[in-house]
């Protein structure tokens, strides 16, 4: 697996957390910083995972009227809490890391939800995504 394939997982699981917990995202990804001290062996995937969160917490409300917007029929709020966090986490790419390119960000986010959620969960995770990618480039 790619270190920010790993990346992407363990951001997943630092969202998903503070989501699921009703924790401050900061404060999550706080403790999940304290930890990595004592995890040299994953320090590969750990640069990009803190990018993610830390972009998150400085955009997750643009993030979060993204999704609201494109998935007029789903509340966010309605969502399964793993759906939302990958959501998140791809958005943040799609939206704000120009380095990677919106196909590998919703690839990565339809496998994760292939391996987290429900079945039906993957074309819903497409189909938002590509939405957002596909408004991403109009504006």
């Amino acid at each position: 697996m790619s270190a920010r394939r790993k990346a992407r997982k363990r951001a997943l699981d630092i969202v998903f957390g503070a989501d699921i917990n009703e924790q401050p995202l900061g404060e999550a990804l706080a403790e999940a910083e304290a930890r990595s001290i004592g995890e040299p062996e994953r320090s590969s995937s750990w640069e990009y995972a803190r990018a993610i969160v830390q972009g998150l917490i400085e955009h997750g409300e643009d993030v979060d009227r993204h999704l609201r917007e494109t998935s007029q029929s789903w509340p966010l709020e309605r969502m399964p809490a793993v759906d939302r966090a990958v959501l998140r986490v791809a958005t943040w790419e799609l939206l704000y890391n120009p380095e990677i390119p919106s196909a590998v960000a919703i690839a990565e986010a339809v496998n994760l939800v292939n391996e987290l959620s429900t079945e039906a969960s993957s074309g819903f995770v497409h189909g938002i995504l590509a939405a957002i990618a596909q408004n991403a480039e109009v504006s």
